[in-house]
């Protein structure tokens, strides 16, 4: 059973649709990229995958017991994001809210889930220091285990290295890889064409419906794999 399975499904924005004819499935442990030229629907599908839209027609629906409640999320960063008025280990705790259920405090669990992850992503030399004061890659880690710390399961992460370096491109794309290894399933959204067929097991490619859908491999060899990866089709 899937993750997650899309069948027949559209979206639409103020009456007029955006996306359509999507039909795909993420399996456990998959690293999917999803990939399109500006305003294909890449970030209205997100946003369907999330729950945040439902579908005009057609449906999407979590199986393999993963509940959409244990979906991280890591959203483009805003300047409002930017701005947080907490330390590191706040903003990465905050990433709990959903698992307290009721609980008006954290959890002794919740913490301790919040600091194993600061280790793997590598911040916990930086847990007291302000968010608004951190470097572009330190704040990007730190909304990353901020995702983490909501999921064992899956990530969704849109455009997760804008406006980054390309060393600090590297390493977070290295980052995100290595969650992929330990089972934790990937879907991003992806401008960067050439790293998503690089580290993705999958390519869902949009152009305000569904060009294609499958193995990167294969995405290669596709007349619309070959645009985007020289260049003719790059966003």
């Amino acid at each position: 059973m899937a993750f997650i399975s899309c069948r027949e499904a559209s979206f639409a924005y103020d009456g007029k649709t955006v996306v359509e004819g999507l039909s795909f499935e993420v399996h456990r442990g998959d690293y999917l990229c999803i990939v399109g030229e500006n305003g294909s629907g890449k970030t209205t599908l997100m946003k369907g995958l999330l729950g945040l839209s439902r579908p005009k027609t057609g449906s999407i629906a979590t199986g393999d017991g993963l509940k959409p409640t244990q979906i991280g999320y890591l959203p483009q960063q805003t300047p409002a994001q930017k701005d947080f008025p907490a330390n590191v280990y706040e903003v990465v705790l905050s990433g709990r809210l959903g698992s307290r259920g009721l609980m008006p405090f954290y959890s002794k669990r919740d913490r301790q889930i919040a600091l194993a992850n600061m280790e793997k992503l590598g911040i916990s030399s930086i847990a007291k220091k302000s968010f608004r004061e951190l470097s572009g890659g330190q704040q990007q880690r730190t909304l990353l285990c901020r995702a983490l710390c909501a999921t064992e399961k899956a990530l969704l992460l849109d455009e997760p290295v804008a406006g980054l370096d390309p060393l600090v491109t590297s390493e977070l794309y290295k980052t995100i890889q290595s969650l992929s290894q330990e089972g934790i399933t990937i879907i991003m959204i992806s401008h960067d064409i050439h790293s998503a067929v690089e580290y993705a097991s999958h390519i869902l490619h949009l152009q305000n419906r569904q060009v294609f859908f499958g193995p990167t491999e294969a995405y290669k060899l596709t007349y619309e794999g070959r645009q985007f990866l020289t260049g003719r089709g790059q966003p």
